[in-house]
């Protein structure tokens, strides 16, 4: 049943990318609000964190686990990234991010522990972590975790994308949302710190790399002061959190946090307004921050609503951990040959180029004259032809 389900969210991640590619995302975004799926993706997202963090240990540590394959638990770990890659590519419209409703403080409370897990690794200079190669055959507990943390890189990234489009819609989301992000979480803040270290980007070897589109790549030096993705993501999550007037109203500007603010003064150069120019607007509210003293937050007696998902799971399951661990070994974990083989046939399915093709809202069309092709190539398997 779980596989069944990982299936159907990684075919609608693929089908959520192709649409977007193609500008024609609006039905899907539209099915999932409409049968209320946003909350059931997040529980789900926030399940498979706290597998990781409790059971994924436990299976580690395990002498007697000597799987045959590591691929069951490959697709776990990978059904997380399928999650927050959905959740990245269809956030960016404001209906599904109102459909988030009470879960809106759970996906806020998820980002905030990722982003806050890549500022602190990015502190530590860490060298670039070599990708994950899916032909070797990787057997041990040891290798797992690499590739468990290479994808963790990967996903804490995505965090920050959603996280940016949630800011987007400031002035719609509840006043409990607001006040998480603002001061239960402090992200203007923690969004300084990234900015500061900027953990897609390092030094290794006397050359310059960045983290963009899933990869590291050497940037010549002409290309070093232009702004990535990531980079604006969190200038833009920036402007999203400081210059909204409920915001500003709501946002304690005491010693620190003025002072962390202050920090971003130095990085706001002409060469990056010029490629961002709505970051005047952040030099002018920084340069009017550091000769006065802001007004202090309005405290307003209201209930407001805490996540409860990430501490119902944890309090429903607490104590158990080693006995999940050790039931989806024997249950989950420790397929039959035959087993290995239809799994992997269903993967090969899954992610075989008709399947990318049919998922693809256009037909392929001819490189010779443009009508529509039937015939691919058989040698390089990307060129499409009409005939033979």
């Amino acid at each position: 049943r779980w596989l069944r389900q990982h299936e159907y969210v990684a075919k609608l991640n693929m089908h959520a990318i192709l649409s977007a590619s193609t500008g024609q995302e609006q039905l899907l975004t539209e099915l999932l609000v409409t049968y209320t799926k946003i909350p059931v993706l997040i529980e789900e997202l926030i399940s498979v964190e706290i597998w990781k963090h409790k059971v994924f240990p436990v299976l580690c540590r395990l002498e007697d686990f000597k799987p045959r394959s590591t691929f069951p638990i490959y697709m776990v770990l990978h059904h997380e990234a399928s999650i927050i890659n959905l959740l990245e590519t269809v956030f960016f419209h404001k209906e599904v991010c109102e459909s988030a409703e009470d879960s809106i403080l759970d996906l806020i409370d998820y980002c905030h522990r990722k982003l806050t897990l890549l500022a602190a690794q990015s502190t530590n200079r860490r060298t670039v972590t070599p990708p994950w190669n899916p032909e070797a055959e990787l057997f041990l507990p040891q290798e797992l975790q690499k590739q468990a943390e290479v994808m963790e890189f990967e996903i804490s990234l995505k965090a920050l994308s959603v996280l940016r489009f949630i800011t987007d819609q400031v002035e719609s989301l509840p006043l409990s949302a607001l006040t998480q992000m603002l001061n239960t979480h402090n992200l203007p803040c923690l969004l300084v710190e990234l900015v500061e270290h900027c953990p897609w980007s390092c030094w290794e070897a006397g050359k310059f790399k960045k983290f963009e589109n899933g990869t590291w790549h050497v940037v010549p030096p002409e290309d070093q002061v232009k702004m990535t993705k990531l980079d604006g993501q969190v200038w833009l999550a920036l402007l999203n959190l400081l210059l909204s007037p409920e915001c500003q109203r709501k946002y304690h500007f005491d010693g620190f946090n003025k002072s962390q603010l202050l920090k971003l003064r130095a990085f706001l150069t002409e060469v990056l307004i010029d490629q961002l120019p709505n970051l005047v607007e952040m030099q002018r509210f920084l340069s009017h921050l550091a000769v006065t003293e802001p007004a202090p937050p309005r405290k307003d007696l209201v209930l407001e609503q805490v996540p409860i998902i990430w501490d119902h799971i944890m309090k429903r399951n607490s104590g158990k951990w080693e006995a999940i661990a050790k039931h989806q070994v024997k249950c989950v974990f420790s397929p039959t040959e035959e087993e290995l083989k239809l799994h992997a046939h269903r993967w090969t399915q899954l992610y075989s180029l008709d399947m990318m093709e049919a998922l693809a809202p256009e037909k392929p069309h001819c490189r010779v004259c443009g009508a529509e092709a039937a015939k691919r190539c058989s040698r390089c398997q990307n060129e499409w032809y009409c005939t033979r």
